[in-house]
C-alpha cells in the first residue's frame, strides 16, 4: 500500500490517502514509457521544412561549354548542386512524422507515469481546489507552502477548472490539465504532480 498525506490549500495535512499501487499499474516498464514519449515528441514535429532541388532553382538548362577540347573539367547545367546557387542534391521535402502506438499501450504508460510520481515522492494529493476566482497569488501561495516554488509542476483538476487555469498560467513551469486528459508525456515532463482526492478516486476505481 502507498500512503500519502492529504493537503489543503493552506498546505496543512488533513488526512491520509492510501491506495494499492496495483490499482493503477502492475509495475513500471521504462521501455514502454520511452516509446510513448518518443511518439508524443514525433507527433509534435511540424515537418514543413523544404529546400529547392536543382529543378526548382532559377537558371538555364543549357550546357555551360562543350564537353571536350577546352582543357577544363566537363560541366553540365549551372543549376548543378556542386556550383554556387545550384539546387540541393537531396532536397528536403515536407514530411508527416505522425504515428500512433496501440491505445492500450498508451493508456498503460500513462498509469505507469502516474505511479512513478508516487514512488519517487513527487506527487501531492490535494483535498480540493478552493479557488473561487482567478488569482495568481492563490496558486503561488499554495506552491510555496507545498515547497514547490521554482519547480516544474503539473496541476491536475477535476474537469476543466478555469479559475485554476487562469490563476496558474502566469507562473513559469506550471501546467494545468484536467485529470481525464493526463498522459505519460505531460506527467514525465513536469517534475511534480498535484492531484485532487476526487481525481485519484476516479483513477484507482473508487468513484
Amino acid at each position: 500500500m502507498i500512503s500519502v498525506p492529504i493537503r489543503d490549500m493552506s498546505g496543512a495535512e488533513c488526512g491520509t490517502y492510501q491506495f494499492d499501487p496495483a490499482a493503477i499499474a502492475a509495475g513500471i516498464n521504462r521501455q514502454l514509457l520511452h516509446d510513448v514519449v518518443v511518439m508524443y515528441h514525433a507527433n509534435r514535429r511540424v515537418g514543413e521544412v523544404q529546400t529547392k532541388s536543382r529543378g526548382m532553382v532559377a537558371g538555364s538548362t543549357r550546357k555551360l561549354f562543350r564537353q571536350k577540347g577546352t582543357g577544363r573539367a566537363r560541366a553540365g547545367a549551372i543549376r548543378t548542386p556542386v556550383r554556387k546557387g545550384g539546387g540541393h542534391a537531396f532536397g528536403k521535402k515536407p514530411r508527416d512524422y505522425y504515428y500512433r502506438l496501440p491505445k492500450k499501450a498508451v493508456q498503460r504508460a500513462t498509469r505507469m507515469a502516474l505511479l512513478s510520481k508516487f514512488q519517487d515522492s513527487q506527487a501531492v494529493v490535494l483535498k480540493s481546489w478552493e479557488c473561487s476566482e482567478p488569482k495568481t497569488k492563490v496558486i503561488a501561495g499554495l506552491l510555496t507552502k507545498l515547497g514547490l516554488q521554482g519547480e516544474t509542476v503539473l496541476l491536475a483538476t477535476e474537469g476543466v477548472n478555469q479559475n485554476v487555469y487562469k490563476s496558474a498560467r502566469n507562473i513559469a513551469g506550471i501546467e494545468v490539465m484536467p485529470g481525464a486528459d493526463l498522459n505519460a508525456y505531460s506527467l514525465l515532463r513536469r517534475k511534480h504532480l498535484v492531484i485532487t482526492v476526487g481525481e485519484m478516486d476516479r483513477l484507482v476505481g473508487r468513484a
